[in-house]
């Protein structure tokens, strides 16, 4: 295969706040269970294409059409180990590249090659279509000058939570709560049903014990001062405008400075600019995933 000019570009050097790191540690060792699912939802029969090319051996590059961050590396290498076929890398895993560029080679029999091509093509836009997009969240937190930290929502496409919480990390934000055991949130909805915000709290907390942080949802800051007295442990300003943040947030801070601020609300990479204030420790946008 002819040498090729490449554009690789590493995240680092984009400005970002820390140095590149493998987050396929984090994944459990469960979770390659997926990838016969994934496959099987692709082809449940006949692969009659598959018949047609045969077994022979080929390879097949994998091309970026487009720029933005790799990511779903460690998805992709599964999919192709699980049909044995081997890939070869030529970017790593949050790296900036331009179109177009050969990203990877993927050697193996032709009909296993095109058997996970889709699949893994599908799970390799994903992930970098999300992680290119909260780059762009990242820079602008680092124009603000602001130190909080940008993150995901729970709104992601079920059965494909693992990679889209995956993708948020390699792109440079934080995935908030991973599913509903890993915080408690308490919106408007469980409010209505308890009846206060300081009875929702208190049975969350006699359920969750000392370990689980409680979160609460808040449309006013009457509404915040009776979460934090109550002992939740984030605040969530939702659907704020920027000068009503300035003033509760502060007031906030003030009389419970232990509390973490959230806001949310119809937040993207393109109008959370003036949100990102000194009192607010955590701004979650649902866009990204």
């Amino acid at each position: 295969m002819a040498k090729q000019e490449t554009t690789v570009v590493p995240a680092a050097a984009e400005g970002a706040d820390t140095l590149k790191r493998s987050f396929a540690c984090l994944l459990p060792p469960t979770w390659k269970s997926e990838v016969d699912r994934w496959l099987a939802d692709d082809v449940p029969t006949f692969d009659v294409g598959g018949f047609v090319v045969g077994d022979s051996m080929v390879t097949a590059r994998l091309l970026g059409k487009s720029e933005g961050i790799v990511a779903g590396v460690p998805f992709v290498d599964a999919v192709f180990e699980r049909l044995g076929c081997s890939i070869e890398w030529h970017v790593a895993e949050g790296d900036v590249v331009k179109p177009v560029h050969h990203i990877a080679t993927v050697m193996g029999p032709c009909c296993k090659v095109l058997l996970g091509e889709r699949t893994a093509l599908n799970i390799l836009a994903r992930a970098s279509g999300l992680a290119t997009r909260c780059t762009k969240a990242a820079a602008l937190k680092r124009e603000c000058g602001w130190a909080g930290e940008v993150v995901g929502t729970r709104k992601v496409t079920p059965g494909f939570r693992l990679v889209e919480k995956y993708a948020l990390l390699v792109g440079g934000c934080g995935t908030h709560r991973m599913d509903l055991s890993h915080m408690v949130m308490l919106k408007d909805n469980h409010v209505w049903a308890t009846g206060s915000i300081d009875a929702a709290v208190k049975a969350a907390r006699g359920a969750c014990g000392f370990a689980s942080k409680i979160e609460v949802e808040c449309r006013s800051l009457s509404e915040a001062r009776e979460a934090c007295h109550a002992g939740c442990d984030v605040c969530m300003l939702d659907n704020y405008t920027p000068a009503r943040l300035v003033e509760d947030a502060a007031a906030i801070k003030r009389e419970y400075p232990h509390v973490t601020i959230e806001v949310s609300g119809g937040l993207t990479p393109e109008n959370a600019g003036p949100f990102m204030l000194p009192n607010v420790d955590v701004v979650s946008m649902g866009c990204l995933t």
